[in-house]
């Protein structure tokens, strides 16, 4: 093979391979849910996936109460990350969460300085600065970062999830396959719960169809459900 045969294989092949590498992460898309607690309705919410176009990514997250006290006290909940993929990773670079009600207000702010590899966290219990770590995610990407693992085919998945005072594993594993009924429709969905906290947490996937969960359980803090109503390619 002479020189310029040569070059233009490997041209076309790195091509692919930036094309296959791509194909690996989720494309922007909005998705809403239906929102209940103790099987009572209590709002919705509105996740979207946008590109930035310089390496980063948003990740939004948008709570408004529609039903009982969330509707009596007029209740948001707003959560944005920005991250960038790290391999299939959606690598913290920030995460903001802001709640308002009527009768209170609660912000939290977290940082990671990928310079000096430092997190930093503020809001209305006071600040932190803890270590970061390659690869973390935090509250609000972790569901999307089971989602992209359960779709390459993962059973066990470990992730370094940025809290509020330090970096901890959190471990999920495939318990089965269910048959699950959302308005969204129909699915026999992976059921995956979180093995190495008490704190109850399940969360149904369909992974051939979405990066989101079609269905998520929330014991801790009351029995918070969240159902898929629709979901929108960008």
């Amino acid at each position: 093979m002479t020189m310029r045969p040569l070059l233009a294989t490997l041209l076309a092949l790195s091509l692919w391979l930036g094309t296959a590498t791509a194909a690996t992460t989720p494309s922007a898309f909005t998705a809403t849910y239906k929102v209940s607690r103790g099987g009572s309705p209590m709002g919705t919410a509105t996740i979207s996936l946008h590109d930035d176009g310089n390496g980063q990514w948003t990740y939004r997250k948008a709570v408004k109460g529609t039903g009982g006290l969330a509707a009596l006290l007029g209740a948001s909940v707003d959560e944005t990350s920005r991250f960038r993929w790290k391999g299939e990773l959606p690598e913290a670079i920030s995460y903001d969460y802001k709640l308002q009600t009527g009768i209170k207000d609660k912000q939290r702010h977290l940082r990671v300085d990928w310079n000096t590899h430092q997190v930093h966290v503020e809001g209305n219990k006071g600040s932190e600065t803890y270590p970061a770590r390659p690869g973390i995610v935090e509250r609000n990407t972790l569901p999307l970062a089971l989602g992209v693992a359960l779709r390459d085919g993962q059973q066990q998945v470990a992730l370094a999830v940025a809290v509020r005072q330090k970096v901890e594993t959190q471990r999920f594993k495939v318990a089965g396959t269910e048959a699950i009924q959302v308005p969204a429709g129909s699915f026999q969905a992976k059921r995956v719960d979180r093995t190495d906290a008490d704190r109850g947490f399940s969360a149904w996937y369909a992974p051939a169809r979405y990066p989101l969960p079609v269905k998520l359980s929330q014991h801790d803090g009351g029995e918070l459900t969240m159902e898929l109503v629709s979901y929108t390619p960008q």
